[in-house]
């Protein structure tokens, strides 16, 4: 039996929308859903969950589709430090206020 997942909303929409994409995608290329799994080394069933943006599903057969679709460069950058705003807003409040220079010792 599975375990409950606690999925926060919008996580699940995130997930659902990517599905969808994915169906898209793979419709839009008129590959059939066999020759997909097959590809992306996954079983039908798992595709499927896929396509219906399933939490349960791992990352990397998520990868291992957007890598057949010819998309996995854009799921490289998800996370780079260049999209983190927050980051930089938080680094930015931290930065000094003032730069000390060490005085150096007369002999």
């Amino acid at each position: 039996m599975s375990k409950a997942r606690n999925i926060v909303i919008p996580v699940k929409v995130a997930l659902i929308k990517l599905g969808q994409d994915i169906g898209n995608a793979r419709k839009r290329r008129r590959i059939s859903m066999a020759l997909m799994a097959e590809r992306a080394g996954i079983s039908v069933i798992t595709l499927s969950k896929v396509e219906k943006g399933d939490s349960g599903v791992s990352i990397a057969a998520y990868s291992s589709v957007l890598f057949c679709l010819g998309m996995i460069e854009r799921l490289k950058d998800i996370a780079d430090i260049k999209y983190d705003f927050t980051g930089k807003v938080l680094a930015d409040e931290n930065l000094p206020k003032r730069i000390y220079q060490k005085r150096k010792k007369c002999e």
